[in-house]
């Protein structure tokens, strides 16, 4: 003032906060949807390789007219690793997490956005949603997983069913299916997988967003500890893959048909020839308590490490 010097304030135009206020809130979804990718990567590799044994045991009494027991799971489990060795177990690991990696990825990323999207329709922003769109949601996640990953679905189970010498390596598989089957064998069974899916990524994530909704609602803590995710994760899961499990027997008897000796035929026609031969219930739902022990352990370890990871890259970048 004294040295005849004014100050000038400096001044940012109308339109230029709005166009600032949008950058930023562009820069944070751009980090919302690397953490999601990121989180459902490492959750869905973590998952499957703790069960991996169970899982190829699994799939080895689905594709095949084996009645199948517990003591008959455990009795393939020990000749397995008699006969070829202990990390003969992972057999086909490495094809599940060529799939399994982008599948988790890309579903738990599709669900956080679908989330946000029907939010913002019906004006729950920032809330939790009502339960119609919370399953659809989860639904809507799986079904994009599913159809974007699918081959390497088929390729995974393959490498389960088959000896060592058959397939020797994931580019193998698709080298000798797309030479001696067609392209479109690599979509083989993608209708019931489609089928199963929906109810299975619809219940699941509406089982486990409800049970977190619930516990902040009568616990009066924001967030529950890891333990209890897992618990509200395995719910999630015996609930979930109890309601699409026949679906599940169908595709991989569609998927494996070409080298297992079944023939290569329709959802209804496959299901039919289950039934006729094995029953319904046993032939359907074959291998369904062992999806029971294997089922709430790999959702439960999923959807834990999603939300800590989650966390932890918000606090990270906070």
């Amino acid at each position: 003032m004294g040295n005849g010097v004014k100050e000038a304030t400096a001044h940012l135009p109308e339109d230029a906060e709005p166009t600032l206020r949008s950058a930023v809130s562009k820069k944070r979804d751009h980090h919302d949807v690397f953490n999601s990718l990121l989180s459902g990567a490492l959750a869905g590799a973590l998952a499957k390789t703790a069960v991996a044994p169970l899982d190829r045991t699994k799939i080895i009494f689905q594709v095949s007219s084996k009645r199948f027991s517990a003591k008959e799971a455990l009795r393939l489990l020990y000749y397995t690793y008699l006969n070829e060795g202990f990390f003969s177990l992972w057999r086909g690991n490495s094809a599940t997490m060529v799939r399994v990696v982008p599948y988790a990825a890309i579903q738990f990323s599709a669900h956080e956005e679908y989330k946000r999207v029907l939010g913002r329709y019906y004006g729950f922003c920032g809330e939790d949603l009502p339960p119609w769109p919370r399953l659809l949601a989860g639904a809507l996640a799986g079904t994009t997983a599913a159809s974007l990953t699918y081959p390497l679905d088929l390729v995974r189970a393959r490498m389960a069913v088959t000896p060592k010498e058959m397939y020797s390596n994931i580019f193998h598989v698709f080298i000798r299916i797309s030479r001696e089957e067609g392209l479109k064998t690599l979509y083989h069974g993608f209708t019931p997988t489609l089928l199963g899916v929906i109810p299975y990524a619809g219940l699941s994530f509406f089982t486990y967003e409800t049970l977190k909704s619930l516990h902040r609602e009568y616990s009066g803590h924001r967030q529950p500890y890891p333990l209890e995710r897992m618990i509200f994760g395995a719910c999630a899961g015996i609930i979930g893959q109890s309601a699409s499990y026949p679906l599940d027997v169908v595709r991989r008897r569609m998927q494996t048909a070409g080298v297992t000796g079944f023939p290569r035929t329709s959802i209804v026609r496959t299901m039919g020839t289950i039934v006729r031969k094995e029953g319904a219930v046993r032939g359907l739902y074959k291998g369904l308590s062992m999806n029971w022990l294997k089922g709430p352990i790999a959702v439960g370890i999923s959807f834990t490490t999603f939300d800590l990871m989650q966390i932890l890259l918000h606090r990270l970048q906070g």
